[in-house]
């Protein structure tokens, strides 16, 4: 199919799609089908991201955040083409008899009709609901184009921690807060060692020692500087707020698989690092554990999609974070 592929045509295909699916539906039962949608969810990936598991992903979430799930798969080479395959997601909730469905579109492109998907998606969107963009081809963010792509979206989630040269990561997404909702799962992964570090001090006895910290370090090993200039600039906030004027530092450390955060100061000494699958907090020598399974693709963005469109708390970290 040439690359002028006609939103219009689309539409129609998703009209006799309800149609069928809807004659289908009521069979001896009578039941029908629900049609479904509270968002436009467009997903962008690469030619080589596990397409099968992506869908599995997409599906798990439609029964609790339903949309018009929009999959563009990427392919780098090629001639400029777009094709499409339109098709119902459906589910059936326990108890009841009637099936509850969503819309999907796959649409293939090549990266050199990147220009043409907005012309294509944005018709497509549901009206008067917002529009989240899912960018896993993260190669696009340092291409012209990506700008377009991504102002047809109430908010662009996307992941980080792959992605070269943490710093200016974090800087380029900073700016492009200005213009658009922004959601890294590299901050998203953080939340269960917020909310561990957040209980430590709602000991009132270390609560009253919270002024007087001034160190925070956080090592990082592998792909976790991301993680850890999120982590750092969270706690340097936190703890500014509270009255602190805590030294922040971010250091690479071979010895840390992921992440270790240590705050110390006015005779209090805290430690979160993970062990396997668990989260260890030391408080002053005395330690204490919870799980903390790594958290897959769906955990994640069940988590950003839960959230409206602008998140005041990750957007100060990340003005901090691009600064440290």
């Amino acid at each position: 199919m040439s690359a002028a592929l006609s939103p219009d045509r689309i539409l129609r295909e998703l009209s006799d799609l309800w149609t069928g699916t809807a004659a289908t539906g009521e069979g001896d039962s009578r039941q029908g089908v629900l049609r479904a949608c509270t968002m436009t969810l467009v997903v962008l990936s690469d030619e080589g991201d596990d397409f099968s598991a992506l869908g599995e992903t997409v599906a798990a979430l439609m029964p609790e955040y339903p949309a018009r799930a929009i999959l563009i798969r990427l392919h780098p080479d090629g001639p400029r083409s777009l094709s499409e395959r339109v098709y119902a997601q459906c589910w059936m909730p326990f108890g009841q008899r009637r099936q509850i469905c969503c819309e999907q579109i796959e649409i293939t492109a090549s990266d050199a009709a990147l220009a043409d998907l907005p012309g294509v998606v944005l018709p497509l969107a549901v009206a008067d609901l917002p529009v989240i963009l899912w960018c896993r081809a993260t190669r696009l963010l340092g291409m012209p184009v990506f700008r377009q792509i991504a102002a047809m979206a109430t908010r662009v989630i996307l992941d980080s921690a792959a992605m070269p040269d943490p710093r200016a990561t974090l800087g380029r997404l900073a700016d492009a807060s200005a213009r658009v909702a922004i959601g890294d799962l590299a901050w998203t992964r953080l939340t269960r060692w917020r909310e561990m570090l957040a209980q430590v001090f709602e000991n009132r006895e270390r609560l009253a020692h919270i002024a007087a910290i001034a160190r925070v370090r956080v090592a990082f090993g592998g792909t976790y500087e991301t993680g850890a200039r999120y982590m750092a600039a969270w706690i340097a906030d936190a703890l500014r707020q509270a009255g602190a004027a805590p030294q922040a530092a971010v250091e690479p450390d071979p010895a840390v698989p992921t992440l270790r955060v240590e705050l110390s100061g006015g005779g209090l000494s805290v430690t979160l690092h993970r062990e396997e699958q668990r989260l260890v907090v030391v408080i002053d020598g005395a330690s204490q554990c919870t799980n903390l399974p790594q958290p897959g693709d769906y955990i994640l963005m069940r988590e950003e999609l839960a959230l409206p469109r602008h998140d005041s708390v990750f957007e100060r970290t990340l003005a901090t974070a691009a600064r440290l």
